[in-house]
């Protein structure tokens, strides 16, 4: 899906995020400084107009380095992205591992993509870029820069992490949702489940979009994400939790970290299992809990999902291919050795009037149910505003039976007592 019909602003930008080695310094959003540097006037003086009073315009990149010592973004114009090696500044931010660096560029090529991830830049916008794009950029640059100086034990590269040598003690707790057949329910059921555990855990909860084709979570969100998974795979040899944190979308009513699937089908060939189960392993070194969407069929991804999550929720819906289709995807699951104690069966719309008892799906797939969804039409509706149903009809019998569903996971606590821990 190219872009998203209700988005206001479509994303107009593509990373080039380069990561570097995690700094060790404390900064924040509001007092670091923005340096500018754009040999024409007019869009020096605009874009120093959009960053506001932290923002320092000059005309090239000459003293910079030895003007500003301590920690501080820069934002490279237009006019720097047409330079030999892109940005003239490549061997300062080789040198530097203090400076987040953002590029303007008139030509958003795929060759400048590249060029600018390799000098070490770590977002790239087209321009002419509006001042909320803008500040966006900066806050998530200036936030990796954060989040690199604050947390314990963080500088693990991703190349690190499929050695499984990690500390294992802290992990967040990975969540797929999988079904065999589509149309299920399985990405309105990811959805909420994550929108509800974001609202009730006390870190960072992250939803991965791992149906590479045809994803859909950012819709149902309705985020216009600036990154998808594939921006993440580009930099896979030195991705880092800093980077790897400012590539996830945020929800904002829920406080939800996305990372979105590719917005191009043929962009799915580029992320390989591996790839993708060190992402998650990354993840869960700084989320609470990690909530995958799966495409509906078995390949080498969706496998090696299934065997790095904690729990898989297998949902089916109340008809006689769907149930086919799970009691072959059991069997399937079951001659791979993947031990049953981490399946939990989902029935959707379990309230239907279908001529077919729970009871007789349960006996056909010897399993019990661990969760009835019912049939409410205030999903639809939901779907269609973006909306999720947990947040636009809290009352309704189906957000009720989501809320019960992750207090498997996350049990219910009043705010009084939240506000106390």
């Amino acid at each position: 899906m190219s872009e998203y019909l209700w988005a206001e602003d479509p994303p107009t930008s593509a990373t080039s995020q380069a990561p570097r080695a995690m700094s060790t310094f404390p900064t924040s959003d509001s007092s670091t400084p923005i340096v500018v540097v754009e040999a024409d006037p007019s869009v020096r003086s605009r874009l120093a107009m959009q960053l506001g009073e932290r923002a320092i315009a000059l005309e090239s990149l000459d003293g910079v380095e030895e003007r500003f010592t301590s920690p501080f973004l820069l934002v490279l114009g237009p006019s720097c992205s047409v330079v030999p090696g892109v940005t003239g500044a490549e061997g300062m931010l080789a040198r530097r591992t203090d400076i987040g660096a953002i590029l303007i560029a008139d030509n958003l090529s795929t060759e400048v993509f590249q060029r600018a991830m390799r000098s070490g830049v770590r977002d790239v916008l087209g321009s002419p870029v509006d001042t909320g794009q803008l500040n966006e950029a900066v806050r998530r640059v200036s936030g990796s820069l954060v989040a690199a100086a604050v947390p314990s034990g963080y500088g693990a590269t991703m190349a690190a992490a499929p050695s499984g040598e990690d500390d294992t003690s802290a992990q967040g707790r990975v969540i797929t949702v999988f079904s065999t057949k589509g149309g299920a329910g399985k990405s309105v059921l990811a959805t909420n489940l994550g929108v509800i555990l974001a609202q009730r855990a006390d870190g960072p909860v992250a939803l991965v979009d791992a149906d590479l084709q045809f994803g859909d979570i950012a819709v149902m969100l309705k985020l216009a994400p600036q990154h998808t998974i594939v921006d993440a795979v580009g930099s896979f040899d030195r991705l880092d939790v800093g980077f790897l944190d400012s590539l996830l979308a945020v929800h904002q009513p829920s406080g939800l970290k996305v990372l979105p699937a590719p917005l191009e089908p043929a962009f799915a060939d580029q992320i390989g299992a591996e790839q993708m189960n060190a992402i998650i392993r990354l993840l869960r070194t700084f989320c609470s809990y990690v909530v995958v969407d799966t495409p509906a069929y078995f390949n080498d991804v969706v496998l090696g999902l299934i065997e790095e999550s904690d729990d898989v929720l297998l949902v089916a819906g109340m008809d006689i291919p769907n149930i086919k289709n799970v009691k072959i995807g059991l069997q399937t699951l079951r001659l791979l050795n993947t031990p049953m104690s981490k399946i939990h069966l989902i029935l959707n719309r379990a309230n239907s009037k279908v001529k077919l008892e729970v009871s007789e799906v349960e006996r056909t797939l010897q399993v019990k149910a661990d969760a009835l969804i019912p049939s409410d039409i205030v999903v639809p509706q939901s779907v269609n505003k973006g909306t999720p149903v947990v947040i636009d009809a809290p009352r309704s019998s189906i957000a009720k039976s989501l809320e019960q569903l992750a207090d498997r996971f996350a049990p219910r606590v009043d705010a009084k007592a939240k506000k106390k821990r």
